[in-house]
């Protein structure tokens, strides 16, 4: 049984172990790292999934960021421990963390992800909102989500995520 619950902060070591691990490398929990002791940390949406009511198997994270002057928040990173991938955890954690963001009022979403997985969950293409990232980037893959209808009808301009995200 899957729970998905707020991460503690006796979770923080499992969840750099879980996204070590599905990553493949160290860059993402260093960055979970960075965003924790910056201002673009959200607690209530860092998330954890959790097996059985005891073993974390995935883990995402939404920050503070902007588009041009407009806030938002972004989707990054999700990440399942291998061994548990493919079985809707990860799907759990996005769906989760939607909801728990319209509750708490934000409007917006972007995230930098695969073109054929993440509009299952609504986004579409950032570029469509006349919305573009900081960097090079395949324009399929960078993707939005109004959280509230027209919520992006009149911004555009360029995403600027937190400081945590340089390096």
């Amino acid at each position: 049984m899957i729970s998905i619950r707020e991460e503690q902060p006796e979770d923080f070591t499992k969840i750099k172990k879980v996204n070590d691990l599905a990553f493949k490398q160290k860059a993402e929990s260093l960055l979970i790292t960075k965003i924790r002791q910056s201002e673009a940390y959200i607690p209530e949406l860092s998330l954890v999934a959790v097996l059985n009511k005891t073993i974390i198997v995935g883990h995402i994270l939404f920050s503070h960021i902007t588009i041009d002057s407009y806030p938002s928040i972004a989707l990054a990173p999700v990440a399942v421990l291998p061994q548990h991938q493919g079985r809707g955890i990860g799907s759990l954690l996005i769906q989760q963390g939607i909801k728990v963001a319209k509750e708490r009022g934000f409007t917006s979403v972007v995230v930098l992800g695969h073109a054929d997985y993440y509009p299952k969950f609504g986004f579409k293409k950032a570029s469509d909102h006349g919305i573009s990232a900081p960097f090079e980037v395949s324009d399929e893959a960078f993707m939005v989500l109004e959280l509230v209808p027209k919520a992006l009808k009149n911004v555009n301009g360029i995403v600027k995520y937190s400081e945590a995200f340089n390096g």
